[in-house]
């Protein structure tokens, strides 16, 4: 989801600096960063960027990687369910999509004597019906090993089948009470074996997400041959600045995904690298993958640029009414719905349910994975600060519940647009760091690291300087929470940095000592 809710929320700065970072970032540096570091990992046995970090930086750079992990997970799960809770109740008016009511499907309520459609409720019941018929399909797929041609039809059937019912029935509820549902779910999904619930999930998100960029790359094409053009504007660097800071470093961090995510490191480690038969699929998988993402972002600026009303645009993610809250969620799937439209001639209510779809699915997988992965950090985290970690303390509902906790706590008392810069900005500076430990494991080997090391002092000083802007706005508005995360990330963040100039330094008075490359 961050490669669309990224490029949704920056694109405010004018459509070419966003587009130049997201093309120049992924190519430069964030399909190194994915490259690299799943390639060590793989060739440190499958370890993850952690264990790495404690090979070259020692046993305090792995605490110090567990920590800012363990930090920044909690903040793209607390932004991620906040973004969530908001879109599964959108409401569009019916005229800004050009329908009349009796001629749409979707169900409507007038508000302020406006005929609004129920864009959100579609999805919800979409969602609650994926996520029903995931452990079935999972069952099949990895008990009674169901071949996978008849996997993907099936799973075909029920994103289709998900779509009529919540045309038929769409469920609607207050964000708040979706939180505490989304929270309650993604407890027990970090509990239960992976094939019941998380990888089922994924193999039907995946049509949805395949299907979706085909769409919208198919369509991009057939407006430009149309003759579409970007109506937003291309430099809108004053009202960027206004609302989310100078264009360097606050577009870089807002992107986040498009250009380059630390979190990828995480996987690469972790799941990624022990699945890879051979070395060389690295670069086809970490870097080509890392290009198919930004790919993505790059479409999602050409459909909002295109098709999108600026007015429009920045009525739903950037409201100045502060009873209205930033829906990105729901910006993107108008735009993709007329984006549709106009190549396709696909209804725009019914392409912006997809689009809607397409965003909604990734963000609750990201939700389940991420509550586990910092279920099994927590764990590990005990064994570093306590030498005989109580039993409490090894319970998977224990660490799964304090990881909901924190996400659910930071999602409820601060609004997506305040959440989302720091989850940028963390995510971008574990991929630093990440960048730094690769840095630091080839300059050991004495292996050119240029490459790396570059786009990792570029990612550290983007990073820094924007925990400081978002730092002196957090003390401005006397937020105590993320103040403290704030502070927090910077500390551990700047740990690390010091041990990398520990190591180079010590490397340079004995370059003579240094390991043969391997």
């Amino acid at each position: 989801a961050g490669p669309i809710l990224g490029p949704t929320m920056a694109i405010l700065y004018g459509f070419v600096p966003a587009w130049l970072w997201v093309v120049l970032g992924g190519i430069f540096i964030g399909a190194v960063h994915d490259y690299t570091t799943l390639f060590i990992c793989m060739r440190e046995g499958g370890k993850s960027m952690a264990e790495v970090a404690r090979k070259t930086l020692g046993s305090a750079g792995f605490n110090l990687f567990i920590a800012f992990t363990l930090v920044m997970i909690v903040l793209v799960t607390s932004s991620f369910l906040s973004a969530t809770a908001i879109s599964l109740t959108s409401l569009w008016p019916l005229a800004k999509i050009g329908v009349k009511e009796g001629e749409t499907f979707l169900k409507t309520v007038v508000r302020d004597g406006v005929v609004m459609g129920r864009i959100g409720g579609i999805a919800s019941t979409s969602v609650i019906f994926i996520t029903f018929l995931s452990p079935p399909l999972g069952f099949l797929l990895y008990k009674k090993r169901l071949k996978t041609a008849y996997a993907y039809v099936l799973a075909a059937a029920i994103c289709v089948g998900s779509v009529f019912l919540g045309i038929a029935f769409p469920v609607t509820l207050a964000p708040t009470t979706w939180m505490i549902i989304i929270s309650v779910y993604v407890l027990f999904a970090a509990g239960v074996p992976v094939w019941l619930v998380l990888q089922p999930r994924d193999f039907i998100n995946v049509q949805i997400l395949y299907g979706g960029i085909g769409l919208m790359v198919v369509s991009l094409f057939s407006c430009g041959f149309q003759g579409l053009r970007v109506t937003m504007p291309r430099f809108n660097l004053a009202e960027g600045a206004a609302n989310l800071g100078f264009v360097w470093p606050m577009m870089f961090i807002t992107i986040a995904c498009g250009a380059i995510s630390g979190f990828h490191s995480l996987v690469a480690g972790g799941t990624t690298g022990k699945q890879l038969a051979k070395e060389t699929d690295a670069r086809r998988i970490g870097y080509n993958a890392m290009l198919l993402e930004s790919l993505l972002s790059v479409c999602v600026l050409l459909a909002l640029g295109a098709v999108m009303a600026f007015s429009d645009y920045k009525a739903i993610v950037w409201p100045t009414d502060p009873a209205v809250k930033s829906n990105p969620i729901l910006g993107f799937s108008l735009a993709a719905g007329r984006l549709f439209h106009e190549g396709l001639g696909i209804p725009v209510a019914l392409g912006t349910v997809f689009g809607i779809l397409l965003v909604e699915g990734f963000v609750i997988t990201t939700l389940d994975a991420a509550v586990r992965l910092n279920r099994y950090l927590f764990e590990e985290l005990w064994s570093i600060v306590i030498k005989k970690v109580p039993r409490l303390l090894r319970q998977y509902w224990f660490n799964s519940g304090l990881s909901v906790l924190l996400m659910w706590t930071l999602a409820y008392s601060n609004a997506f647009n305040a959440l989302w810069p720091i989850f940028g900005t963390a995510n971008q500076l574990l991929a630093a760091m990440a960048l730094l430990a690769v840095s630091a494991w080839l300059m050991l080997r004495k292996r050119r690291n240029w490459y790396t090391l570059v786009p990792a002092v570029f990612m550290v000083l983007t990073t820094l300087v924007s925990l400081g802007i978002l730092l002196a706005g957090y003390i401005k508005k006397g937020n105590t929470i993320l103040i403290a995360a704030d502070v927090l990330l910077f500390a551990l963040s700047a740990g690390v940095v010091a041990l990398f100039l520990k190591t180079f330094l010590k490397r340079t008075e004995r370059a003579g000592e240094a390991p043969a490359a391997t």
